[in-house]
């Protein structure tokens, strides 16, 4: 039997940071208003993976549906013609077919028979009755559907939390081209003012060079925010099995805070009892590979009709029975086969012990990320509060002459950075907080 490895789900919140750093052409037209709501529930119709997840649960199901093959009879209904000359065949056929004469004795006749035909239908019935190693085969497909059925969950559950992550990133990146929009404005009335007095006499023209370069950052910034909008609404549509093709707005939502949640890895986790399922799987085919040398116990039964025309209807007979069968040895391959099927199950349980160290280290992990972000966003509060009135009294400095052109871009970048900080540390805090709820799934 073959069972996936659970250990490879591993989804990290940076995972689609690439995205971020891809400038593309700004085609998209339509704009589409999406819920997170919305998407997950699309994303869990629609999503390949989900749907190969689907369906590997139900050719379990269907696999253990073929084992009710242990109580069901057997029933097989053939028809077939012989033509012989064989001396015990031709009389064979004749006792068959409640056609032997006295005339058939003859020694001669007997020796050297002619050409003889006969046809015969028969229906064959065969009823289990006693197989104690089909018996545990079924346990263990029964054992399959549980572990499938838990991996369907798990797949489930990684691809809303893959959804949840990409939404986020998505509102990130609104927040992000938010920034460069006040950036751009705030350097545009800049760039005005510098430009009159520049006009006027008053100011050099390296100061209006450096003004006009900061307004082709921005611009550059402003259209790759928006590209970055296009990109990341073309992922959600991957995850969703939706067009690509149309820029999605975001819409308010409510996540989970975790405040308080358990450092070990919970048992009931999707994956951690698709783990222990396949471990019952190897335990009853370990049973059942070794109940195979107990003897097996079938009922028989043959109804014949032979004519030696190919008309249905000529001699009828039947026979029935009890087998009772015993395979007292078969080469030493129960204990290989036993042999093999124990190392997989030792792997099987390494990856479920592996997963439940490297779960617990990831929840503790997942939770500092969370109170580390709290601690950040405190910080960027007060940092983005202090840039803005950097700012505003650099400004009012810099409209009376009394500080340079290059103050007056610092003190903005600063700005604007500082913003892009506090958009990042509650992105981190948000992705952290989905992460770990992924994390402690019951």
């Amino acid at each position: 039997m073959k069972f996936e490895k659970l250990n490879n789900i591993k989804i990290s919140t940076l995972a689609l940071l690439f995205i971020l750093n891809a400038t593309t052409t700004n085609a998209q037209v339509i704009t589409k208003s999406l819920s997170l709501e919305d998407a997950i529930q699309a994303a869990l119709q629609n999503n390949k993976q989900v749907v190969i997840a689907k369906t590997d649960e139900a050719i379990a199901k269907s696999n253990f549906n073929q084992t009710e093959a242990i109580w069901l009879p057997n029933v097989n209904l053939s028809h077939t013609a012989y033509s012989t000359n064989n001396p015990l065949n031709v009389f064979g056929f004749k006792l068959q077919q409640a056609g032997v004469q006295q005339a058939d004795f003859n020694p001669a006749l007997l020796n050297n028979p002619n050409n003889y035909s006969n046809y015969n239908t028969q229906v064959a019935l065969q009823q289990p009755i006693i197989n104690v190693d089909a018996l545990y085969m079924r346990k263990a497909a029964k054992a399959q559907i549980g572990m499938y059925a838990a991996q369907s969950q798990r797949t489930t559950e990684a691809i809303k939390m893959q959804v949840v992550q990409t939404y986020l990133y998505l509102e990130f990146t609104y927040q992000y081209e938010k920034v460069t929009v006040e950036g751009l404005k705030t350097i545009q009335s800049i760039y005005k003012f510098t430009k009159d007095r520049f006009d006027q006499g008053m100011m050099q023209k390296s100061d209006l060079l450096n003004v006009e370069v900061q307004v082709q950052a921005a611009q550059l910034q402003h259209s790759q925010a928006k590209s970055q909008i296009d990109n990341i609404s073309d992922q959600l549509s991957v995850l969703m099995g939706a067009p690509k093709g149309v820029a999605y707005t975001t819409q308010s939502y409510t996540l989970g805070t975790q405040a308080d949640v358990s450092d070990s890895v919970s048992s009931g986790r999707s994956d951690i009892r698709a783990l222990n399922a396949a471990v019952n799987s190897y335990d009853m085919a370990i049973k059942s590979t070794q109940m195979g040398w107990m003897p097996r116990l079938n009922g028989f039964a043959n109804y014949n009709i032979n004519d030696k025309s190919i008309a249905i209807d000529g001699a009828k007979s039947y026979i029935a029975g009890v087998q009772l069968s015993w395979d007292i040895f078969k080469g030493n391959q129960v204990n290989r086969k036993v042999a093999t099927q124990k190392l997989e199950k030792t792997k099987v349980q390494a990856q479920l012990n592996s997963q439940l160290e490297t779960g617990s280290a990831e929840i503790r992990k997942t939770k500092r990320a969370v109170v580390d972000a709290n601690y950040k966003i405190q910080q960027q509060t007060t940092s983005v509060q202090q840039s803005e009135e950097a700012l505003r009294i650099l400004q009012n400095r810099y409209e009376q002459g009394l500080i340079s052109t290059n103050d007056i871009l610092v003190a903005q970048t600063q700005l604007s950075q500082q913003k892009l900080l506090l958009a990042q540390a509650q992105l981190e805090q948000k992705t952290a907080i989905n992460y770990l709820e992924f994390l402690t799934t019951k």
